[in-house]
């Protein structure tokens, strides 16, 4: 495979691109795209089987079950972000090595129930949290230290609005390929 074709598979909707202005209508619609994720992702895996929760979406990728548990892990982590942000002045938060949670037992379980309901209440409560936000407190930020760079509260509604699009193709993908490269 070409690395242009491993970068398609890797990115199959692009990386994200933060826009020069982002509009209370832009966040809006990342977060509709926020609260909706948790059904779209019950709606692609629902009828999967064991073995096809375990084709992966590209060469050395993740398994569909590992998307799917990596995804309410990543988004826990998420919505601890945000209050920290809403809470305190530039918080420094705390990075993960997902690559490892992805090892860990419950990232490989072949039963993704738990992590889909997992999904669903905490997309609701996030949902809730990013509805309420002031338009004063969108421009709070906090410090990511692995990135060296401070984030705003607007730019990471995308950001997780991407991740949230950016994994949903991956099971996409995986199930369109058949787990097949």
């Amino acid at each position: 495979m070409t690395t242009e074709e491993l970068y398609k598979l890797r990115f199959p909707i692009g990386e994200f691109q933060k826009p020069s202005i982002i509009s209370l209508e832009i966040i809006n619609t990342w977060i509709t795209t926020i609260e909706r994720f948790p059904s779209e992702i019950e709606k692609a895996t629902k009828n999967l089987s064991i073995e096809q929760l375990n084709w992966q979406y590209r060469p050395k990728g993740w398994s569909i079950k590992q998307v799917v548990h990596h995804c309410a892990d990543s988004h826990i982590n998420s919505i601890i972000r945000f209050k920290l942000a809403l809470t305190e002045n530039s918080p420094t938060i705390r990075p993960y090595y997902e690559d490892r949670w992805a090892t860990l037992i419950d990232s490989n379980d072949d039963n993704i129930e738990h992590s889909l309901c997992l999904l669903k209440g905490l997309h609701a409560k996030l949902g809730q949290l990013l509805r309420h936000i002031s338009e004063e407190e969108l421009s709070r930020e906090f410090i990511h230290p692995e990135h060296g760079k401070r984030f705003r509260i607007d730019e990471t509604i995308g950001t997780y609005a991407w991740h949230s699009n950016h994994h949903l193709a991956h099971i996409q993908q995986a199930i369109t390929r058949k787990g097949q490269f």
